[in-house]
């Protein structure tokens, strides 16, 4: 018992040390913008290049090349871009949240610095991008004859459970790989591999219904559908509560367990590095 609470008051002390960071956490992502785009022709350009180039090649492969069907009486484009814009959110933040610690292991072996809100600079710097594309699709569905709707506004609860599930991943992957360099080479299969078990491309009515379930177990998969949901269909996301439920368990679970690994991994990281 005595274990279980030194547990908890451990954990809130990490929470509220993040909390306090704010300020630096937030000079420290402007900075790493600048440091990964400025000096190159396009600058900040660069940031958007990759992931427009993407949608368009997967948008004229499935509506010119294939001539995909509606999906729910929406444009095959429209369901599909919707679906990758938060994908791209997920992958690339914990891919360079991943590889953070290694990148910044120059203020790692500085004492009096917090060293658990550098996954956090690289999240946050990914969703500066993300909000870019995020405003792409609005301008998108206003192309194709459809305005904005209420349900739009649960977005802003999407983002915040994607940030919180990618915190906890990230925690786990970027203080693992300093002791295995492997877990940055099983992060991006793992992220191959996730992109395509996840209904991005396909359209989950398509598999029998006694595997739909196992799908929707997929984390990624409550994140994709509700930014359908609030594009597409209105359906807000305490109308599903058993999906809700089932997907906080798990992002509480990886958030709890990624900040214990980090705490308990973190004095180990100066020797390593």
């Amino acid at each position: 018992m005595n274990r279980i609470i030194s547990f908890i008051k451990l954990l809130l002390q990490f929470l509220v040390t993040l909390y306090r960071s704010r300020g630096l956490v937030l000079n420290l992502t402007v900075r790493d913008i600048r440091a990964r785009y400025l000096g190159s022709f396009l600058n900040f350009l660069w940031a958007f290049v990759q992931p427009t180039v993407t949608i368009l090649i997967l948008w004229f492969v499935f509506e010119v090349g294939f001539k995909s069907q509606p999906v729910e009486d929406y444009p095959f484009a429209l369901w599909l871009i919707t679906g990758i814009v938060p994908w791209l959110f997920l992958a690339e933040s914990l891919g360079s949240a991943t590889n953070s610690i290694l990148e910044y292991s120059y203020l790692v072996k500085k004492v009096v610095f917090k060293v658990s809100v550098i996954p956090i600079i690289k999240i946050l710097s990914a969703l500066f991008i993300h909000f870019f594309f995020v405003a792409v699709l609005f301008i998108i569905y206003s192309l194709y004859g459809y305005r904005p709707r209420w349900s739009n506004l649960q977005l802003i609860y999407y983002m915040f459970a994607m940030i919180v599930l990618i915190t906890g991943l990230s925690w786990i992957t970027s203080s693992l790989i300093i002791f295995v360099r492997d877990v940055g080479q099983v992060v991006t299969m793992v992220l191959q591999f996730g992109f395509w078990i996840t209904p991005i491309l396909w359209n989950i009515n398509m598999i029998p219904d006694k595997y739909q379930y196992l799908m929707k177990l997929n984390p990624a998969y409550y994140i994709t559908e509700g930014y359908r949901n609030s594009f597409m269909s209105g359906t807000w996301f305490w109308e599903y509560p058993r999906w809700s439920i089932e997907f906080w368990i798990f992002t509480g679970f990886v958030f709890i367990l990624g900040a214990v690994l980090f705490i308990k991994l973190k004095p180990h990281f100066a020797d390593v590095l």
